[in-house]
């Protein structure tokens, strides 16, 4: 059964906050960043809020038509300063810190640590994150999130890229073809993260 798919509004924003938040309440990074059920429950949500307003502004946001399900879409052109390491003077990391939870280095940290990991010099859809509705999840409603923009990029020549926050979500990635780009980055006494990248499929 073939899933519906909208982009996403601005008046979509609380649902995708609510929908991020939950999905990932039990995942390995967010639990990393907010150490600790109660700190996770009542602060992890202005970090999904503030990702949700970056993408809303400047990419785009796929929504299962029933509110199931999410994902967020930035596309990156070849040289982008705010990708690859080459970090702004303006700081955007520290402006969510400051946004989200002002005494967390974590979150001024995690930011630090992908931009500095992320591929430069190609073009390329950045899968920057995807949620499931925890009562949905192994329906398949994230591999048609995922695989709608997939078949755009094959379309078009372009490059994927994401970084999975676990191990079982990395073999997912795999059978959409993205393959490692790199070693794992270890978060300082956490997780790994996988940054795994796509080549755009060619069809005869």
């Amino acid at each position: 059964m073939g899933v519906a798919i909208r982009t996403a509004g601005d008046g979509d924003r609380e649902l995708i906050v609510r929908l991020l938040d939950e999905a990932f309440q039990d995942d390995p990074v967010s639990g990393w960043v907010f150490p600790g059920d109660e700190y996770r429950r009542t602060t992890h949500h202005r970090l999904m809020a503030a990702f949700t307003d970056v993408v809303l502004a400047e990419g785009r946001v796929d929504l299962a038509e029933d509110g199931s399900a999410c994902a967020l879409w930035l596309s990156v052109p070849a040289h982008d300063p705010a990708h690859g390491g080459e970090q702004p003077e303006s700081d955007e990391f520290a402006r969510m810190r400051r946004t989200v939870d002002p005494e967390n280095e974590r979150v001024e940290l995690i930011g630090r640590l992908t931009a500095g990991i992320h591929p430069a010099g190609r073009a390329h859809e950045y899968l920057w994150m995807i949620g499931v509705a925890p009562g949905r999840q192994g329906e398949g409603l994230g591999t048609a999130l995922i695989g709608s923009v997939l078949d755009r990029c094959d379309r078009d020549g372009l490059a994927a890229y994401l970084e999975a926050s676990s191990e079982r979500s990395v073999r997912l990635y795999r059978r959409l073809g993205f393959e490692p780009a790199r070693e794992p980055l270890a978060l300082p006494d956490g997780p790994h993260m996988w940054p795994m990248w796509r080549e755009p499929r060619t069809t005869g």
